[in-house]
């Protein structure tokens, strides 16, 4: 068994498109090794900014050898059919084998040679390579079928056990030849073999390991910060990047001018995040300091001050620009701000962010004054919705568009707003996805509330749904984040009559839209002196007070509320809630308060994870199974019980019915579950002690009628035939 080295060098790769890179040099690999007929095994893949490398241990020194049978025609077939499959193996009529009249080919196929193999998969790999982004280069570039990648390609090494495994891709022969670090070790550095690989490329101030690298510059940036007295800010991210831009990286603290501490803490990690790939530094008081981690790529003789003052001066000059924009921004207010929101487009067929955010204010000051979030100002809610896409206009949020939403916080606490508003604009785009922190603030809950409501249905009604793996505009993940902001927070509302105003109300605006688009027509037909029809204006539509709307909903808030239901069992399925159960809740109707609804789920699956459960289950199957066999049944009979088995289901029924039922008005659905657990046994005693298909036609009547009333008791609780068991 033999060890394999490949290293593919280039240009800088970006750090990040190297894990990618990783996976599809290893992807590929194994294609081209299975295509052969040779099983890759455990394979090793480094990457540094100017080379791929793969290792492959333990392969054997050729593949085996193969014996294919090929089905042929049969022997009585036309000659045609037979001189085709000779063709097709290569073989003569008397290599084949008649088998039964039909003839078989079977051929033997030697092994071959692994560094043979080897140097066919090689080019293969690299012109398969799928890169982000490639490029051509030199003069072959001229042409369309020359090499592409990701940046200029200029080596290859490929060793099988001590042996060059000769082959050539783009011009670019195959050696024995790499290059170490680009300011340490310039130079050509010969490899001999799998085992000295990467210890010669460390003797040259190259760690080709990417997670050894990723390790330095945690630990070292962590370090760095700890000898100052500071903690380093915690970015796994900008670890990777780091790792990804060296080969030899060298955590160096720096510091910068205090002044700039009175920018928002976010804006100075993201300028030195996103901007210069620096780490950012807490003091002893948990608050960010006037420090930061660069990582270098060489070892400086000075310790790496001048890299370090290198870094503080470009770093100065990014802070200048944010501040610059933090008091720019401040010298307008939010509502000055938000005049701009009428020249930004929400979407070409519902107008503009200004008409959004006075749809999301009418709802926001709805919701509170309806009780619907409770102990929430109206006024409050209606102001915080008004200026919550204000900072979209900013200088601050054009640059760093991250931080919208926050910066309008920060404006609006220094604008002297009240808190419960800045807290509101700062947070109403949260939760952001599943696992993200919920609002609790009661005008907070309001405005997010709103704006996520509004967008589903403004897109529901624009007819602009998600469909199989596409959602532009992300609403799937907007209905998780009303779900969790329902449920956290406990709020006790019907969904589909607010559903109903939010596809209305987009609706209205795509009317309206279309009109300014008629206007700004009929404007430009005068303006070239043509005659044009009039068009009358539109109103955004008004919101009644809850409980005011008839239970006719739009067709469009039914399907966004089966939308719902889809969402809320990926949602729940995290917390151990079963599907199947969610279904069989909204299945019978009516059932669109989410905080209720799960609280009948969870009991119900709480029953039947019980026997009592399993066993009411199998009986309800049973007498669904038979009742749809029977077709129509009117209801129970007006006469005796036949036997005492019929009689004890019915006195059970008498009990169970009206116990659960109350049980369901008054919400206490473990007890519901109770009251129908009680009727386990008189189910199981019916189908062992009766006939229900009894040939006296009144008797069987009445027991369908029995099971008709059992299976209408089960369905107070829940639709049984929804869940599986």
């Amino acid at each position: 068994m033999t060890d394999f080295l490949l290293e593919l060098r280039s240009e800088e790769i970006p750090a990040r498109m190297q894990a990618a890179a990783r996976a599809e040099l290893e992807k590929l690999f194994r294609a081209q090794l299975s295509a052969a007929g040779l099983e890759a095994g455990d394979l090793t893949i480094w990457s540094t900014p100017r080379r791929l490398a793969l290792i492959a241990k333990g392969l054997p020194e050729a593949t085996a050898a193969v014996s294919e049978e090929l089905k042929g025609p049969r022997s009585n077939a036309p000659p045609q059919a037979l001189e085709g499959f000779l063709r097709k193996t290569g073989l003569t009529q008397d290599q084949l084998e008649d088998r039964d009249g039909v003839y078989f080919a079977v051929i033997d196929k030697p092994g071959r040679a692994t560094a043979e193999v080897l140097a066919e998969a090689i080019p293969a790999i690299v012109r398969a390579f799928a890169w982000p982004k490639s490029m051509r280069w030199g003069k072959a570039s001229a042409s369309s079928e020359s090499l592409r990648w990701v940046r200029p390609l200029s080596g290859i090494v490929a060793i099988f056990g001590e042996e060059l495994v000769p082959c050539e891709v783009g011009g670019i022969a195959s050696g024995f030849a790499t290059r170490g670090h680009r300011f340490h070790c310039p130079g050509e550095i010969t490899i001999g073999s799998v085992s000295d690989y990467a210890e010669k490329l460390r003797a040259c101030h190259v760690i080709v390991d990417h997670e050894e690298r990723q390790a330095i510059v945690r630990d070292g940036a962590a370090k760095a910060a700890a000898d100052a007295g500071l903690t380093l800010v915690e970015d796994e991210g900008l670890v990777i990047e780091n790792a990804g831009l060296t080969e030899w990286p060298v955590p160096l603290l720096g510091r910068f001018d205090e002044a700039f501490l009175e920018v928002p803490p976010e804006v100075i990690q993201l300028t030195a995040r996103v901007n210069q790939k620096y780490f950012v530094v807490n003091g002893a008081d948990g608050k960010l300091a006037n420090g930061f981690v660069c990582t270098a790529n060489i070892d400086a003789k000075d310790g790496g001050a001048e890299i370090v003052a290198g870094n503080r001066k470009v770093l100065a000059a990014r802070l200048s620009d944010a501040r610059f924009f933090w008091e720019q921004d401040q010298k307008k207010t939010l509502a000055q701000h938000a005049e701009k929101l009428a020249n930004i487009t929400f979407h070409e067929k519902l107008g503009t962010v200004a008409d959004k955010v006075e749809r999301v204010a009418k709802l926001a000051e709805w919701l509170a004054s309806e009780g619907i979030v409770p102990n929430c100002d109206p006024a409050l809610a209606r102001q915080a919705a008004e200026l919550a896409k204000a900072d979209l206009v900013t200088e601050m949020v054009g640059e760093f568009p991250e931080l919208q939403g926050l910066m309008g916080g920060y404006y609006a606490r220094a604008e002297g707003l009240p808190d419960a508003v800045a807290d509101a604009i700062r947070d109403h785009y949260k939760p952001v996805g599943q696992g993200d922190d919920v609002p609790t603030a009661p005008v907070t809950v309001a405005v997010a509330l709103a704006d996520k409501l509004d967008t589903l249905g403004a897109f529901w009604a624009a007819d602009e749904k998600p469909t199989g793996s596409k959602d532009p505009f992300a609403l799937r993940r907007a209905t998780i984040s009303i779900e969790s902001l329902i449920i956290q927070n406990g709020l006790r509302f019907g969904l589909l009559p607010i559903l109903d105003m939010a596809t209305q109300a987009g609706g209205t605006a795509i009317t309206n839209a279309s009109k300014v688009r008629v206007r700004r027509a009929m404007d430009a037909a005068k303006a070239e002196g043509l005659g044009v029809m009039a068009v009358t204006g539109g109103n955004a539509v008004g919101l009644k007070p809850f409980g005011q709307y008839s239970m006719a909903f739009d067709t469009r808030a039914h399907d966004l509320l089966d939308f719902f239901a889809d969402r809320l069992k990926v949602q729940q399925r995290e917390a151990g809630v079963r599907h199947d159960l969610i279904d069989a809740v909204f299945a019978l109707g009516g059932e669109d308060d989410l905080v209720r609804l799960l609280a009948r789920v969870k009991a119900l699956q709480a029953f039947m994870a019980t026997e009592d459960g399993t066993n009411l289950l199998a009986g309800y199957k049973r007498a669904a199974n038979i009742l749809k066999q029977a077709g129509e049944v009117s209801g129970i009979a007006a006469t005796t019980p036949p036997t005492d088995a019929d009689a004890a289901l019915l006195a059970a029924l008498d009990a169970a019915e009206p116990a659960a039922s109350a049980a369901v008005a008054e919400e206490r659905f473990t007890d519901s579950m109770a009251a129908l657990a009680s009727l386990r046994a008189p189910i199981d005693a019916f189908f062992d002690g009766v006939m229900v298909n009894d040939p006296d036609e009144a008797v069987r009547a009445y027991r369908l009628g029995l099971l008709a009333r059992f299976t209408g008791a089960v369905h107070g609780v829940a639709d049984f035939s929804k869940i599986e068991g």
